[in-house]
Formats: C-alpha cells, sequence, structure tokens
C-alpha cells in the first residue's frame, strides 16, 4: 500500500513558479529517491510535504489523510519527519540534548530512552560525544546527529534532503549505507540527493526533477541504464 502521494501539485514563491504537476508515490518500507541539480525544486518539493510550504493546487495524502491542508506540527504528529538540508542541528545544545529534543512528542516521549538506544546502535560516535556540544562536531557527525534526532520522533516516513552535502567520500558512503540500515529497521526513507548514483542505486525507485518537472520516473535500476541518465548525471 502506499504511505505518500503526491498529487499533481504547483508551488509558488510568490509570482514564481517552482514546481509544475509533480506527482509521486511511496510505499511502505521502500526507498524511494528523488534526484537533480541544485536549483530543480527537490527541497520546495520535501518542504511543501512537511507543511513548511502550501500548494496552490493538487494534493498531497499521507497513509489515509490528506496532509496538504494541515499544519506542519500536524504533519509531524503523524510521523513524517524531514531532515533538512544543512542539518540545522541547535550548536549551543550538547548531543544528547539535540537528541531529546527530537522526542518531544508524547507517543516519541514514552520511548526516549529505546529511541536513544538505537540511534546511538546507529551512531556510536553519537554515545561517545554525547555531552559536547553540537557546534563542535564535524560536518559528518552533525549528519549523523540530525537523522539521529529525526529518528527520535519515532518517523512512519523520514525525508532526507541531501544528506552526503559537503561531505567527504568516506562520510558519504557511512551515511549511505546507515540510510540503508534504517530502512532495513522498518522505516520508509523518501532521498533527495545530488549524489545520482548512490542515490538511485539504494532505492526502489527514482524520480528525476529538472527545472521543477518530473522528466522521468521509474525502477531505479532502470533509471541507472538510461542513456540520458548516464550522459545527463552520470558523466558516462
Amino acid at each position: 500500500m502506499f504511505l505518500l502521494k503526491v498529487n499533481n501539485i504547483d508551488v509558488f514563491y510568490g509570482d514564481a513558479q517552482v514546481l509544475h504537476q509533480v506527482s509521486l508515490t511511496v510505499r511502505e518500507k521502500e526507498i524511494i529517491t528523488i534526484v537533480g541539480v541544485n536549483g530543480a525544486g527537490k527541497s520546495t518539493l520535501l518542504k511543501t510535504i512537511g507543511g513548511i510550504l502550501k500548494a496552490a493546487n493538487g494534493e498531497i495524502w499521507f497513509m489515509d489523510d490528506r496532509i496538504d491542508l494541515l499544519p506542519s506540527h500536524q504533519i509531524v504528529d503523524k510521523g513524517l519527519i524531514r531532515i533538512p538540508e544543512g542539518r540545522k542541528i541547535f550548536p549551543t545544545m550538547t548531543v544528547l540534548e539535540n537528541l531529546e529534543l527530537g522526542s518531544y512528542l508524547p507517543k516519541a516521549k514514552v520511548k526516549r530512552s529505546e529511541s536513544l538506544e538505537k540511534v546511538f546502535d546507529l551512531f556510536p560516535v553519537l554515545k561517545d560525544r554525547e555531552k559536547q556540544s553540537s557546534g563542535t562536531l564535524s560536518g559528518g557527525e552533525q549528519q549523523m546527529l540530525a537523522i539521529g534526532r529525526g529518528l527520535m520522533s519515532l518517523p512512519k516516513l523520514l525525508m532526507l534532503d541531501e544528506p552526503s552535502l559537503g561531505l567527504a567520500p568516506l562520510l558519504v558512503k557511512q551515511i549511505f549505507n546507515t540510510v540503508r540500515e534504517i530502512n532495513v529497521q522498518g522505516t520508509t526513507i523518501l532521498l533527495v540527493e545530488q549524489n545520482v548514483f548512490n542515490a538511485l542505486d539504494m532505492a526502489a525507485e527514482g524520480y528525476v526533477l529538472e527545472n521543477g518537472r518530473i522528466v522521468l520516473e521509474g525502477k531505479s535500476q532502470d533509471l541507472l541504464t538510461d542513456e540520458y541518465i548516464k550522459e545527463a548525471y552520470l558523466g558516462v
């Protein structure tokens, strides 16, 4: 069954249209990826799904509920969590305090200790640094913290916006491996990435967003062998 369905949404910044009739479907337990160059509208799409921006037209459904008319905090309460581009951690707070903020919802607060244990299992370095100010972490560690904080909210669907941005290749590999593990443990993933090969390689299906429009979609392995993808995004 589908967990998320986006139907023909149009999104504007003022008079400028950023998304044009965008549709996508995310099924439960899958990893779905949205790829495209910087400025294609990928972050705008995630912000709209999360209720930060509102679509001028179209509908967004999460499970059996229409959510595009809801405020963002109610969308979060339903279990749809977005990890924003740039991490957006609280640098003067400790690692542990940042993680605890992720479990502010009543249902998440009840399972805070259990969730912390799972996050520390995924990211042992965060356990080592739990009393350290978050602003002193490396870029890779801050990304781990941002993902960990999202997991503390007990997401049914985790939306990741450019998790590999600005990271060294070794850390990129580690982040992608962790995203796979989160999915194996049962969390559905919607991944936005400029790292086209890695993003498609780990996903069940993919969407290519260009200039605010979906120009290609399909099974990820089919997209990886598509001549246009190979030429435009993979340099083959």
